[in-house]
């Protein structure tokens, strides 16, 4: 691979869709992930009443077991949040559900864990969700797996130095160009300098954890960012900031930048949200994640709506490699918890309760999962398992080729 000559936007086009196949092929639960057409494809088959409609409230639209995990806040704190919001719309709630649903029981198959498991997972994520819908606006929440806490932990035992070894391999200014990160074209390159010295990048970037506003801010380098599996083939910078107080001491900060696009969830009917993609992934955010909704700014890159946000060493994912069965069925309840609170703290107290009896009504003197949620996620699980299968196929005949 070329480190230094930028690509040309067919080439990066190709090389880009050759990566997101090869991330989709790994195995059925990175399938999972990476397909969420897929699951918007089965949802438009269903004819309505199939599911629960709960209040419309801005929803993920992605929610899958890697989209939730550690996020800090502006002023330092950190919480398990949603962390992706590519999908979000105001929409029906129960799609996150089935969505989470879908991904815990991919990963339980994954772990070779046996179908039981899966059902009580089902039937915990419920109860995690409607205590989450109670206590939203406050309240303690239940123990945290172990795969929460492990990852929590780390989170908080992470500064800049973490992140710059991990995304950079050096503390030195500059990102170094190789399989992840890509030379920019000039034009690329002149429109970031020129962002980055607009009023809101500056105030949003000096909002962090108690910087001068009279701090001076310079983009000191940029490189295309091959990363994740939904936006491979869409715009997606990392950009190196140099921020100098006026004391003179100076540190580095680390910014992403990433096309948004129209979104293949379906908004609730009337909704009233952003017509631009990027304002509306921040407007979702900020109901759905306060921690990264704050730090997230919509603008425009040639011509495109980006979303721009500085990255912390605290933002980390759930990566689940493989789950025992006790900590399955702990960590459904528990995301499904956040889940809820994420979506309770948009209702109103009334509307909450309505729909947390509407959601809990099918587990009353039964104890298993809702039907409407454990047919959609046996019918998804089948669907996506033959489509991993015809994937697979497809990319090895190409290979081959």
């Amino acid at each position: 691979m070329r480190e230094t000559e930028a690509y040309g936007p067919e080439e990066r086009a190709a090389v880009l869709e050759r990566q997101r196949t090869l991330k989709m092929a790994r195995s059925a639960h990175a399938y999972v992930r990476g397909n969420t057409l897929k699951f918007y494809e089965w949802l438009d088959g269903l004819s309505r009443g199939t599911l629960p409609e709960g209040p419309p409230v801005w929803i993920c639209g992605d929610c899958h077991l890697g989209n939730l995990g550690p996020l800090a806040g502006a002023d330092g704190r950190v919480d398990i949040q949603v962390r992706d919001l590519d999908q979000t719309v105001i929409g029906n709630p129960t799609h996150d559900l089935v969505r989470l649903g879908l991904s815990l029981a991919s990963a339980a198959r994954g772990s070779n864990l046996p179908g039981i498991v899966t059902a009580r997972m089902l039937e915990e994520m419920v109860r995690g969700y409607a205590l989450g819908l109670g206590t939203a606006e406050s309240g303690e929440a239940p123990p945290e797996p172990d795969v929460v806490r492990v990852v929590r932990r780390r989170a908080l035992g992470r500064h800049w130095k973490h992140l710059a070894r991990e995304r950079l391999k050096d503390v030195e200014p500059s990102i170094p160009l190789g399989r992840k990160f890509w030379a920019l074209g000039g034009d690329e390159r002149a429109v970031l300098h020129d962002l980055f010295r607009g009023e809101e990048v500056r105030r949003l970037v000096l909002t962090l954890n108690g910087r001068s506003e009279a701090a001076g801010l310079r983009l000191i380098d940029a490189a295309y960012w091959m990363k994740g599996c939904s936006s491979l083939g869409f715009l997606r910078y990392a950009a190196l900031v140099r921020i100098e107080e006026p004391e003179g001491k100076r540190c580095l900060a680390l910014v992403d930048l990433k096309e948004a696009v129209a979104p293949a969830a379906p908004a609730a009917p009337g909704a009233a949200m952003p017509a631009d993609p990027a304002e509306r992934v921040v407007a979702g955010a900020r109901s759905l994640s306060p921690n990264l909704g704050e730090r997230m700014l919509p603008v425009q890159v040639l011509g495109k709506p980006v979303v721009m946000r500085e990255l912390l060493p605290q933002d980390l994912k759930l990566d689940v490699d493989q789950f025992s069965r006790e900590e399955a069925v702990r960590a459904a309840h528990y995301l499904a918890y956040v889940v809820g609170k994420a979506h309770g703290r948009q209702m109103d107290e009334a509307a909450r309760a309505d729909w947390r009896a509407e959601v809990m009504r099918d587990l009353r003197g039964a104890e298993r999962a809702p039907s409407w949620l454990w047919s959609s996620v046996v019918e998804l699980a089948g669907r996506h398992e033959v489509g991993y299968l015809q994937h697979c196929r497809l990319h090895a005949g190409r290979e081959a080729a």
